[in-house]
C-alpha cells in the first residue's frame, strides 16, 4: 500500500492528542513525531483518505496550532 506523507508543525503539547485522534480513525493515517521540541510531525495517509485527513486537521486547527510544512503533498489547513 502506498501512503502519502503530509508534514505539519503543531503545538508540541498536542502531539499526543493528534496521535490518539488518528488512532481512533483506524487505518486512515499514522502520526510520527519528527521533532517533539519543534512540534514537527508527519502523517502517513492511506490511499483514498486524504480528504478525511484534511477535514480532521482543519477541525483540530481551530483548537490549536497546526501549520502545514514544506514536504511532499502537504495539504493546506483552512
Amino acid at each position: 500500500m502506498n501512503t502519502e506523507r503530509y508534514y505539519y508543525r503543531v503545538d508540541r503539547r498536542k502531539i499526543s492528542l493528534l496521535k490518539f485522534t488518528f488512532d481512533a480513525y483506524e487505518g486512515v493515517a499514522v502520526v510520527t513525531t519528527l521533532d517533539a521540541v519543534k512540534g514537527l510531525v508527519v502523517l502517513a495517509v492511506a490511499p483514498g483518505c486524504a480528504d478525511m485527513v484534511r477535514h480532521i486537521m482543519t477541525d483540530l486547527g481551530r483548537r490549536f496550532l497546526i501549520e502545514p510544512r514544506d514536504g511532499p503533498l502537504a495539504p493546506p489547513c483552512e
